[in-house]
């Protein structure tokens, strides 16, 4: 058992948007600006199409059946392509279940397209059988399979049986626990945010 909780932070790829909309000379801000006005324009709404965002943090959760822990992945002088590495890299050596967030929608093709613009290998995330034949069936690019989930994954864990009500109030008490006895102080703000939930 390997699984991957994650998220991307990202930031507009201003470089891109200097290129694409012929913005040389502006400042980042500037040029930022002018991206988002331009997503404004062509489809009513801030968000930036995936290709123009620049990731600039992972953040994960791992659980194996020996551990559970927190991190981001690089240092705050990590380049882009070097987050993307290590992201599938980790992907490459433990084959982990992954989970996330609106990850299909958007986690996920953001990480393809910077892997594809940045020159990073992700052969196992690619695979579809080829190689692996275990990768047939259940791999992580094809829409009904069991290696990347968007959801609450100790819950649909215990929705389809793969829990039992101790099992997983043992495993939300184990992550609290972990946020509890962190030093990191956003660790503390999330675990009282959760705890005041009814």
């Amino acid at each position: 058992m390997n699984c991957l909780v994650f998220d991307i932070e990202t930031i507009p790829d201003v470089e891109l948007g200097r290129r694409i909309f012929a913005l040389q000379g502006l400042s980042d801000a500037a040029v930022a600006k002018a991206m988002f006005a331009h997503s404004r324009q062509e489809s009513g709404r801030d968000f930036l199409p995936l290709e123009q965002h620049r990731v600039v943090a992972i953040a994960c959760a791992w659980r194996s059946r020996e551990e559970l822990r927190l991190w981001s992945l690089g240092t705050p002088a990590s380049n882009e392509k070097e987050l993307i590495e290590r992201f599938f890299d980790g992907i490459e050596r433990y084959s982990p279940d992954l989970v996330s967030w609106n990850g299909a929608g958007f986690d996920l093709p953001v990480l393809q397209y910077r892997a594809l613009a940045r020159g990073v290998q992700a052969a196992r995330y690619w695979e579809t059988g080829s190689v692996d034949a275990a990768f047939r069936y259940n791999n992580y690019l094809s829409r009904y399979h069991w290696r990347h989930l968007d959801l609450m994954y100790l819950r649909f864990e215990f929705m389809r049986g793969q829990l039992t009500p101790e099992r997983l109030t043992a495993e939300i008490e184990r992550v609290k626990a972990l946020l509890r006895d962190s030093a990191e102080p956003h660790y503390g703000e999330f675990l009282r945010a959760w705890e005041a939930q009814p």
